[in-house]
């Protein structure tokens, strides 16, 4: 029985073991994330990378402004008027994430943690008239600030933590294994925990793959947002009817010297019947 019971023992401290040595690795997973927006020429834009067990599990370029609006008093100090204060992601943010086979997360804070942005990823499959299909989406926006913070609020009524959360949120659908890039500005409206204020999100510059990394810290083939790729035809098609106007012109001008060639070398019949005498 003694025997048994330190048997008993052994593996329920085997357990436990496995467990913490389980839930140390995931923590130091979680931390294994690198700011890269020094590499960027957009000073405007933020690299974040998430790796886990040292591979990259997460890339995502872009850049972000937030819109807050916030009350303050009006000179009388018994009015309220509502300003509007503009909080940009800067570089040097601190940076948290995590992967997951259908779910991945990215966290940012910068200015001493005044400001926090929470995106969520998940993955899905749906079934399509030509079988399963895999897509990915950003599912959930959350930001956080603070309006008792002096840079961006001035004289806020009531300062402090505010939440905004976006609702029923689909954005960025991409098709599986691939990453998802929009140079045109993207708006997002968050619901705050502020009464009556709605947060504007604006992405730009965007290029995120929170799923399916094959080479490290390379993007996998690129799905263009609708509007990169409308600006993109209207860009290119004035030069494609350029170019067809201009075939147009080289053909017809081809033509009309053929054609005054194989004329000019014709024999001229004289209508003046006089004139035959001097033919021949």
């Amino acid at each position: 029985m003694d025997l048994r019971a330190t048997a008993v023992r052994s593996v329920d401290r085997l357990g436990v073991l496995l467990m913490l040595l389980y839930s140390v690795t995931k923590i130091v997973a979680e931390q294994e994330v690198e700011n890269l927006s020094g590499l960027s020429t957009n000073p405007e834009k933020d690299i974040f990378v998430v790796r886990e067990n040292g591979t990259t599990c997460l890339m995502a370029e872009f850049a972000a402004k937030f819109i807050v609006p916030y009350d303050v008093w009006a000179s009388n100090y018994v009015d309220l008027i509502t300003e509007q204060a503009d909080i940009a992601l800067t570089r040097g943010a601190e940076v948290k994430g995590r992967c997951g086979h259908n779910e991945s997360e990215l966290q940012v804070f910068w200015v001493d943690r005044a400001y926090a942005l929470t995106l969520l990823f998940v993955k899905e499959s749906h079934n399509t008239s030509k079988g399963p299909e895999a897509t990915w989406r950003l599912s959930k926006v959350q930001f956080i600030y603070d309006s008792s913070e002096k840079t961006h609020f001035k004289d806020a009524v009531s300062p402090g933590k505010h939440t905004a959360n976006s609702h029923r949120l689909s954005a960025l659908v991409t098709p599986a294994g691939r990453s998802y890039e929009c140079q045109a500005q993207q708006t997002i409206s968050l619901v705050s925990s502020d009464p009556q204020k709605t947060v504007t999100m604006i992405l730009s510059a965007v290029h995120i793959q929170p799923f399916d990394i094959i080479s490290d810290f390379v993007f996998s083939e690129e799905h263009q947002c609708p509007v990169d790729e409308r600006e993109q035809l209207e860009e290119t098609l004035p030069l494609i009817l350029g170019l067809i106007l201009g075939l147009v012109i080289v053909v017809t001008l081809a033509i009309y010297h053929v054609h005054h060639k194989m004329t000019a070398n014709q024999v001229q019949i004289p209508r003046d019947r006089s004139q035959y005498k001097h033919m021949g």
